[in-house]
């Protein structure tokens, strides 16, 4: 039997980014500032790994406190009633030097599958002995697919705020003895 090894989100190398259209010219882009996430393994590749990950829904950062606000109220994650977002992979396969990431995204009370790219970075040792993995992890949601329906028209009839929410996710893993 293979033996498992299981890797810890180092949360002080890695970042949760989200972009989403603002009236269809530009571009918001927010973080989320606190996150966990953990990986099982039963190989050096790390083909078939585990993937969990939860987000903190309060920590919803677009440098902009009202807009924090109105992101964290009911219009759109209702924060109180859903704290989490949450991931669980149901694959994580080798594509080429790269990986496919096959999950179930949990946004409120609305759960369903998403596959994003995984560029991975590598493997390397730390100053302090820790052996760590890098990934870089893209792709796309809609997200009234998950019940974030909210939609704002301008007087001239332009809509607010896109549909589709790029997802850039930069994480390193550490080793756990």
């Amino acid at each position: 039997m293979a033996t498992l090894t299981k890797w810890v989100l180092d949360p002080t190398h890695s970042e949760v980014q989200f972009k989403v259209k603002h009236l269809v010219i530009s571009t918001v882009t927010g973080f989320f500032k606190t996150f966990e996430g953990s990986l099982t393994t039963d190989s050096e590749d790390f083909n078939n790994a585990e993937i969990e990950f939860s987000l903190d829904v309060n920590s919803i950062d677009t440098n902009q406190e009202a807009r924090d606000s109105h992101l964290k109220s009911a219009e759109f994650f209702d924060a109180e009633t859903y704290p989490k977002i949450t991931f669980k992979s149901t694959s994580f396969t080798k594509d080429g030097d790269d990986y496919k990431l096959n999950g179930d995204l949990t946004i409120k009370d609305v759960t369903k599958p998403v596959t994003l790219d995984v560029e991975h970075g590598g493997v390397a040792g730390d100053f302090y002995g820790n052996t760590k993995a890098g990934f870089e992890v893209t792709g796309k949601i809609n997200r009234k697919d998950f019940g974030l329906v909210w939609d704002g028209v301008t007087e001239a009839g332009s809509v607010v705020l896109g549909s589709d929410i790029k997802l850039s996710i930069n994480v390193q893993f550490a080793k756990q003895a």
